[in-house]
């Protein structure tokens, strides 16, 4: 019996939530503690680092007690529910610091937080994504669910990235602390409605075997697939350039572009890029595809990429007053960063071919899960060197009245801090972009000829 569009829905829901969830914690809680709360920005960037490293270990934990589990309920739903009401509690607490913590009290209290934050998540994730062969049939079916999920998750993410700040300030008035508690009870609550219905929808239909490689296992693969560890290179080196810059750029809207109204600037900055980044994604790419090969395409992304911030570096310079000035290098940037999440999965699809041919053993879920943990790894290394960036130039909220928050952050900030800040989101991703390619142009093999090559000599 095939899905029905109910409990298409129901999953597709559940994406939504859980990566609004995900989103609220990966993008914005360096900036609650660092600069909301006071705490260390080096502080931070070794907890968040530290933290996000202990998470793509715990992956393959959770898939083994996954696997284990037995119950009248299934395998996957209990903990889908158990993850979920756990993490939206730590995810309330995350972002409810009590007001009289301070100093090394509060650095711990972000340390506990942010690690049972991410254990949680991990708790409901796993069963997530692993639970869709039990109630799927065909692999068409599976295959379209996926999609379906991928890009509700990419709505949940949206949503956050783009409303935050607009919220935190309409329901925190000119308290951010308050703003941003208010807001994380908004998103627990919606995520747990959403992942109760996910649950309710859909049940179980088969029993299913959760394949979680090991990460001695992950290595293992990748040392013996040498294009595999080409295109891991890539994507650690390409998500770093990203996420540094996205992890700064709220800095920037608020202590450089500057205004009372910053985060009005900074809102629709997200909205015009999250439109452009799911436009590469479904249309730009498709398009691309028709007249260059894959290869041709990374080439031309990154180089669309390193436009972009050549293009933001230099408009930094000038008078902005006008956020509109900032779509032109947003729009390459973005463009490129969509376009490079699509390839960078088909590279890596395309290894597994390889490292079938080259070894005589298919390493399919080992090489996937390894993405998972690059792409972790990648965050951690972002947002450590954007914690850095933060502490050298001394750009945090200084202690103000209520009143007071209403001026404009970037008059009190020094052109050299400004300039440090301007420079790490832009000539650093640009380095890390160049090495990627270098990286690529040197090592990567797998031309489509060749891939047709490896898949013929594999028939055979």
């Amino acid at each position: 019996m095939r899905l029905t569009m109910k409990e298409k829905a129901s999953y597709g829901l559940g994406a939504v939530g859980k990566d609004m969830v995900y989103m609220l914690s990966a993008s914005y809680v360096l900036y609650y503690f660092q600069d909301v709360l006071g705490v260390s920005a080096f502080a931070m960037g070794v907890i968040l680092l530290a933290a996000r490293i202990f998470d793509a270990f715990n992956d393959p934990i959770m898939g083994v007690i996954v696997a284990k589990t037995n119950t009248k309920w299934g395998k996957f739903r209990p903990w889908l529910m158990i993850g979920t009401l756990t993490n939206a509690v730590v995810l309330i607490l995350m972002f409810s610091a009590p007001p009289k913590l301070n100093g090394e009290g509060l650095v711990a209290y972000a340390a506990i937080t942010y690690i049972l934050w991410g254990v949680t998540y991990t708790m409901m994730d796993i069963p997530y994504w692993s639970m869709i062969p039990a109630f799927t049939k065909s692999g068409k079916e599976r295959e379209g669910l996926t999609t379906l999920a991928r890009s509700c998750a990419g709505v949940g993410s949206a949503l956050v990235t783009i409303f935050t700040m607009k919220i935190v300030y309409a329901i925190g008035g000119n308290n951010e602390r308050m703003g941003f508690q208010w807001f994380a009870i908004i998103v627990a609550a919606l995520f747990v409605v959403f992942i109760i219905i996910t649950c309710l929808a859909i049940k179980e239909k088969s029993t299913v075997n959760v394949d979680s490689p090991s990460v001695g296992q992950m290595f293992k693969a990748l040392i013996a697939n040498d294009q595999a560890m080409v295109i891991v290179i890539a994507i650690v080196l390409i998500n770093t350039s990203i996420y540094l810059t996205s992890n700064l750029v709220i800095y920037f809207f608020k202590y450089d572009f500057g205004g009372t109204e910053w985060y009005n600037s900074y809102t629709l900055f997200n909205m015009f890029g999250g439109a452009i980044q799911i436009l590469s994604m479904m249309v730009a790419y498709p398009l691309l595809r028709k007249k260059f090969s894959n290869v041709k395409i990374f080439y031309i992304t990154l180089a669309s990429a390193i436009t972009g911030y050549v293009v933001l570096f230099a408009i930094a310079f000038i008078n902005m007053s006008n956020v509109y000035v900032l779509f032109l290098p947003g729009f390459f940037i973005f463009a490129a960063n969509g376009v490079l999440q699509v390839l960078t999965t088909v590279f890596l699809a395309n290894t597994v071919d390889y490292g079938e041919l080259k070894n005589g053993r298919r390493d399919e879920s080992v090489i996937f899960s390894m993405q998972t943990f690059v792409v972790k790894l990648a965050s951690g290394i972002a947002v450590f060197a954007a914690s850095i960036c933060l502490s050298l130039n001394h750009l945090s909220n200084k202690e103000t009245t209520e009143a007071e928050q209403v001026i404009d952050f970037a008059k009190d900030v020094s052109a050299s801090a400004k300039l440090g800040l301007r420079m790490t989101m832009t000539i650093l991703p640009v380095i890390g972009l160049f090495i990627a390619i270098v990286v690529f142009a040197k090592k990567f093999i797998l031309t489509e000829e060749k891939v047709q090559e490896i898949s013929e000599q594999l028939k055979k």
